[in-house]
């Protein structure tokens, strides 16, 4: 036996090296340790189940603050949810319902392959328990994505300036990108969709960072220091000074190209003092910037790659108006019914917002729920009178800033802006003359443009589409004044353009600073109003008003601004008590004499007596105000007839003189050395019965004439626009009843029409053509009529007329004498003229194609001239705007096609017989032409 035991001796132990022996008593362990096991499953089921209960809560912890599961623990979660151990515990139960040792014998394979797996899960289950206790990290910060996504609105209107700003975007050269516009019009949603669209581009940038600057007046650097270091996973020190976090940052941001997003800038900042690198061509790098400002933009360094944003136009700023509505609301308004008043008012409630997106979100939300039609008519009425409704303190509260960033003299500005109508424009030059009268200019005239400038830059003013001369107020921004004009317990008594046909009573009139009640229907002002502290009175555009009462000025003591114009009044009441006033506009009325006296106002500056028709004795008033730098009676019937009339030699602050003269031999005295012939600026030539000829070159001495209106002078033959030698301002000039006038002689550039933009010639029957207007680049609106044999305007075979400007020229050789040298002189004060021309003429001097005959002709009013066949042969007129032709029955052919440029051309306006007898080439384009730009009259 012990042999046979020495034998298997060495087997065994071949057998121990294997394992098998350790395998067959873990087996073995588990057939016979089969509820012991199961009993640690079941408790280390238990721990396990605690174990991952923490893990979970210290991701969800790490998920909320926007961290990434850590790979490892993810894995071990993974793990943990793979356990099957519902399965065991199934075969476990089966098992344990057969009791006796025959059937244990029976189902002992079966107990065997159940109790190895409840070891091999228990293992499983104690290293996951012990795996889970050693997690120290449980998430981290992830790496940025390219572009991080921003909320985003649907938007309305938007597609066309989200295009260009993707193709400045896509420009070599353009680093800086400026996105300017007032508040609440839609900058921030143009942004948040550009940075969206940037997520779905393939881009070569490595980092795309929206910071939103403004939350406050100071420039917040050390957030704007954290969205950068967020945005770059970079560490945070918050020991660190904000000079060195910058320097940091600059070389971080250097080493990427990257693209940065600022919202609403509102003061000029240096780029490098937060931690930016100024973009270049190299870096491929590109700033894009949003701001109330313009000129914030411009200093930002956009000043070439700029966007301006526009309001919505109707279509689109109704879409948005209908996305706030409810419903319920919506079916209200979109009902098919043909009396449907909801839909009516709806519409006059969204015209109101005037296209601005935060008014239409606004008030669109304040009606979002309405339903029956006298909820929408008391919104309508409300937010047509004062602007009441839910929102708008929260809405003019986020507008306010602009007004905020204003100087106070800025402020005042604006605010008077608001005593003009509603819709329309404002006159620039008016508005300056006021606010001198005010004393809000020291007597600084320049600064006053400057102010209109800085309104415009802050979208608090308009430019408008047509004439640089005018401004306007968007509807929204005129309501924001009149907002804080109330917050500010000043007193406004603003009733302009509202079809009044009285005048507020005079209760309101007592504590007013300034009243506005022009442009209304008021026919009388026979009440004497008590108003001590009234400094601005606007009564102008009433053109039923003829009547105030004998004492209506009497408590106004105070009074600077006085504006009558445009009214029917005949006469105007003693006015001696209005000591303060500095401004009197009488122009466009039917007075026929002034207040015996008006001379004891003793600082009145500025008087304007144009287009009185009925005056005729300004009982020497005029010439005992010492004060007046503005005289103007141009167009007035009262002129001067004698010499010894010129007798406003005592005028020696006088800036401005609109005359109208109706003798030659006054012209003379006054177009020679005389006082007044440099401030004269406009000058109405009228019945000067032995004149025959006018050339623009006797009138040297007149430096700064704008406006020439030769009428009723019969005799006339011949008008000399001969070379210019002096320093000739002439923008509009004006013929009218010259029954003699043959020749109008243009010489060639420069000539003394060099600068005219507006002409008006009316009752000239003796013209057959004016094709000398080719010669009028700058020439921006041209008005004929009541011309009986004119055929033509242009003729095109003109050598005979380049004969004539030869033959001129050559007559013209001996004007040239000592006045060059005060051309020369003067040249400096021309530069705003100078620059159009110039833009003009900048290609045919350096030898390239002719420019257009009419570069900067707007719009073309042709008014009863009868013999009228053409305006001219087809041509490019690339700034043509409005055709207008009435009465002109010979008229069959425009000088507008398709293969020409008209590209701003928005109206043709004449009678629909007119239109169908045109004669045209092309009837595709005759088509087109129709049912895009004609509108019958």
């Amino acid at each position: 036996m012990a042999d046979a035991i020495s034998c298997l001796q060495p087997l065994c132990e071949c057998l121990d090296g294997t394992g098998l022996f350790d395998a067959a008593a873990r087996d073995v362990a588990s057939f016979l340790r089969l509820k012991s096991n199961w009993g640690d499953l079941d408790k280390a089921r238990e721990s396990l189940g605690a174990v991952e209960r923490m893990v979970r809560g210290r991701v969800t912890a790490e998920l909320n603050k926007l961290n990434v599961c850590d790979p490892q623990v993810e894995l071990w979660l993974r793990r943990v949810d793979e356990l099957k151990l519902g399965a065991i515990d199934e075969d476990y139960s089966s098992l344990m319902n057969y009791s006796s040792i025959c059937q244990c014998t029976r189902h002992a394979a079966r107990r065997s392959w159940i109790g190895k797996r409840i070891v091999e899960a228990l293992d499983e289950v104690n290293k996951l328990i012990e795996e889970g206790r050693r997690f120290k990290k449980f998430g981290f910060k992830p790496s940025p994505e390219i572009v991080e996504r921003l909320p985003q609105t649907k938007t309305f209107g938007l597609e066309t300036m989200l295009v260009q700003l993707h193709d400045l975007f896509e420009k070599a050269d353009s680093n800086i990108i400026g996105i300017w516009g007032q508040g609440g019009i839609g900058k921030t949603t143009l942004l948040h969709a550009f940075n969206n669209d940037l997520e779905k581009k393939v881009h070569n940038y490595q980092v795309v960072i929206f910071i939103e600057v403004s939350n406050s007046e100071t420039l917040d650097t050390l957030e704007m220091q954290k969205t950068i270091s967020e945005r770059l996973n970079l560490p945070w020190n918050e020991a660190e000074t904000t000079v060195k976090r910058a320097r940091f940052l600059v070389k971080a941001l250097s080493r990427k190209r990257f693209v940065l997003l600022l919202d609403d800038v509102r003061k000029k900042f240096r780029l490098e003092d937060v931690g930016i690198p100024t973009p270049d061509t190299n870096s491929q790098s590109k700033l894009i910037l949003t701001s109330r400002f313009q000129e914030v933009c411009y200093q930002m360094g956009a000043q070439r790659n700029l966007i301006k944003m526009d309001l919505l136009d109707n279509d689109a700023a109704w879409k948005l108006f209908l996305s706030k509505l409810s419903t319920e609301a919506c079916a209200a308004v979109e009902s098919p019914s043909p009396s449907n008043v909801v839909r009516d008012h709806a519409i006059a409630i969204a015209q109101s917002c005037g296209g601005l997106p935060l008014a239409l979100n606004v008030i669109g939300t304040a009606v979002a729920g309405y339903e029956e039609p006298r909820d929408w008519n008391s919104a309508a009425d409300a937010i047509k009178e004062n602007m009441k409704f839910e929102g708008v303190d929260e809405m003019f509260a986020t507008l306010k800033y602009s007004f905020d960033r204003l100087t106070p003299t800025q402020q005042q500005c604006f605010l008077y802006c608001t005593l003009f109508p509603e819709y329309g424009s404002i006159s620039k030059e008016q508005l300056v003359d006021y606010w001198l009268a005010e004393g809000l200019l020291l007597d600084d005239r320049e600064k006053g443009n400057q102010i209109i400038r800085s309104l415009i830059s802050a979208c608090l003013l308009q430019t408008t589409s047509s004439m640089s001369s005018k401004v306007k107020m968007h509807h929204i921004i005129r309501h924001l004044g009149l907002w804080l004009v109330n917050r500010e317990d000043r007193s406004f008594v603003v009733k302009a353009g509202m079809a009044l046909d009285n005048a507020p009573p005079a209760i309101e009139w007592k504590e007013a600073t300034r009243i506005s009640i022009m442009s209304n229907n008021i026919t009388e002002l026979s009440f004497s109003p008590k108003c001590e502290n009234l400094t601005t009175l606007l009564i102008q555009n009433n053109p039923k008003l003829n009547k105030l009462g004998w004492g209506f000025f009497k408590y106004m003591r105070s009074l600077k601004v006085l504006d009558l114009s445009h009214t029917a009044i005949t006469s105007i009441p003693e006015c001696d008590t209005l000591v303060a006033l500095q401004h009197l506009d009488l122009s466009y009325t039917h007075i026929m004499r002034l207040p015996e006296r008006l001379w004891l106002l003793k600082e009145l500056r500025h008087l304007d007596l144009s287009v009185t028709v009925a005056l005729e004795d300004t009982l020497n008033n005029c010439s005992k105000l010492h004060k007046l730098r503005v005289l103007n009676l141009f167009r007035s019937h009262y002129g001067i007839r004698d010499v010894d009339d010129l007798n406003l030699d005592s005028l020696r602050d006088l800036l401005f003189l609109g005359i109208t003269i109706y003798s030659q031999d006054v012209l003379k005295k006054l177009n020679k050395t005389h006082p007044l012939a440099k401030s004269t600026h406009r000058l109405n030539l009228k019945y000067c019965g032995d004149m025959q000829s006018i050339k623009i070159s006797d009138f040297n001495h007149m430096k700064h004439l704008e406006e020439l209106h030769v009428e009723s002078c019969y005799d006339l033959n011949t008008l000399v626009a001969d070379t210019e030698l002096t320093t000739s301002c002439l923008q509009a000039l004006t013929l009218s009843v010259l029954p003699s006038l043959e020749n109008v002689l243009v010489a060639p550039m420069p000539h003394n029409f060099r600068y005219v933009r507006k002409l008006s010639i009316s009752q000239c029957p003796k013209l057959l053509n004016i094709t000398w207007v080719r010669r009028l680049e700058l020439l921006e609106r041209l008005v004929i009529s009541n011309c009986d044999e004119m055929l033509t305007i242009v003729e095109e075979a003109n050598s005979t007329e380049e004969q004539q400007y030869g033959a001129q020229t050559i007559k013209m050789q001996g004007y040239y004498s000592e006045e060059q040298d005060d051309h020369a002189m003067a040249e400096s004060s021309r530069n705003e003229w100078n620059d159009d021309y110039q833009s003009v003429n900048r290609e045919s001097t350096n030898g390239a194609t002719r420019q257009p005959d009419f570069p900067k002709l707007r719009s073309i009013v042709l008014t009863d001239v009868k013999k009228l066949r053409s305006i001219c042969t087809p041509r490019d007129f690339p700034c043509l705007e409005t055709l207008r032709v009435e009465d002109c029955p010979n008229l069959r052919r425009i000088p507008l096609c398709s293969t020409h440029n008209c590209g701003k051309l928005k109206q043709i306006c004449g009678s629909s017989d007119w239109w169908k007898k045109l004669q045209w080439e092309d009837k595709e384009a005759a088509a087109h032409m129709e049912s895009k730009y004609f509108i019958p009259i």
